[in-house]
């Protein structure tokens, strides 16, 4: 009786609590079965990991001849070489400490290295820059106040450049949701992101493709008549045509993925590397599949739980997949439970080395290509 007369009144409290998240069911194919070339492996392990506890959150990695440069979740762009760390931008203000901060502070996510010795950044909050990390010159390109259509971007990504310099390719993953409430657009399945043009010289932005759900890493093709853009929360990759005579169309370049896509990043084989932090095991059980059709569970549990404590259940696998220029899979890295490389957001290939980025570990990775 005791249980009853406790239980009672505490499902009457849990009917009554917000949800945060208002899902729509979703449906997935049935995930591929990990064989062949997507076979577990631990050849992530072998990955040594670089300047560990001396930053946090190196999302995305830029390289302008053996310079490195990335962004932290403390808001600086970072310049990495000879063993030390040096701020050369930030975008926002202090303090930088939580989630609840980086509003303020801004979150460098996407960098790229433009033709003219400069970078090129997206910040989740403050907008797209072109920073000359000689100079530590800073430039605002586009700020994320700027509504598009219409809407405003709360949630900008990554970002793809031309040869020339003249056009970015960037992601707004949500007019909803901001970075620090990702998991939440995930488990939502908020479909309002889109993929954007900037054009350098004139300053226009176009909407290139929108209803996304959570568009995240971005990448041209070599002959830069195709955009792919990496759509996370339905396991799939997108193709946007940009020049040629299929300009203004799109199709899915990959669907159906062993994992949720983060990044994408150029492959010296012609293909592409793609960065996963959890994937859809098969044989085995994918929560994020399982709650995918299952709205009211999702609200039940961010009704009782905070995103951190949720994460904490959300099993870490970390997963490398290089792509072929088609977009079939040519080869798998994996680490098991993410003992070595955790929660892997980009794949960054250079000199023979893939240095692989992470949107919360305190450390990069580095993998010689001759070791796997």
């Amino acid at each position: 009786m005791l249980a009853v007369s406790l239980t009672v009144p505490l499902l009457g409290a849990m009917m009554l609590l917000e949800s945060p998240i208002d899902p729509q069911p979703l449906s997935f194919k049935e995930p591929p079965l990990l064989l062949g070339v997507l076979h577990p492996n631990t050849k992530l392990r072998q990955a040594e990991r670089l300047f560990e506890n001396q930053l946090i959150g190196p999302e995305s990695i830029a390289h302008i001849g053996d310079v490195m440069f990335t962004g932290t979740a403390d808001g600086r762009v970072v310049k990495l070489e000879n063993g030390e760390i040096e701020t050369i931008a930030r975008f926002g203000s202090g303090p930088c400490k939580t989630r609840d901060d980086e509003p303020v502070c801004g979150r460098p996510l996407g960098i790229r290295a433009g033709p003219n010795g400069t970078l090129f950044v997206a910040d989740a909050y403050k907008g797209l820059f072109e920073v000359n990390p000689w100079k530590r010159e800073v430039k605002l390109l586009l700020s994320s106040e700027t509504p598009i259509e219409g809407k405003k971007m709360s949630f900008m990504n990554d970002l793809t450049v031309t040869q020339d310099g003249r056009k970015i390719y960037f992601t707004d993953s949500s007019s909803k949701w901001q970075r620090r409430d990702y998991l939440l657009l995930v488990m939502e399945g908020t479909d309002d992101g889109r993929l954007l043009e900037y054009d350098t010289v004139t300053r226009e932005v176009k909407v290139l493709l929108d209803q996304l759900r959570f568009p995240n890493g971005v990448q041209l093709s070599p002959a830069e008549d195709f955009v792919l853009v990496a759509e996370t929360t339905m396991a799939r990759i997108r193709r946007v045509y940009v020049s040629g005579l299929m300009k203004g169309g799109a199709d899915l370049f990959v669907e159906n993925m062993p994992g949720f896509p983060d990044n994408i990043r150029p492959s010296s084989f012609g293909g592409y590397w793609v960065g996963m932090s959890t994937i859809r095991p098969n044989p085995g059980f994918s929560m994020l599949d399982f709650l995918s059709e299952r709205p009211w569970i999702k609200r039940m549990i961010f009704k009782l739980f905070s995103q951190e404590t949720v994460m904490k259940f959300v099993p870490r696998y970390s997963l490398v997949l290089e792509l072929s220029d088609s977009g079939a899979f040519r080869r798998s890295l994996h680490d098991p439970d993410g003992l070595v490389a955790a929660y892997v957001s980009e794949v960054h290939e250079h000199d023979g080395h893939l240095y692989v980025g992470s949107f919360r570990s305190p450390f990069l990775c580095r993998l010689s290509l001759q070791a796997v």
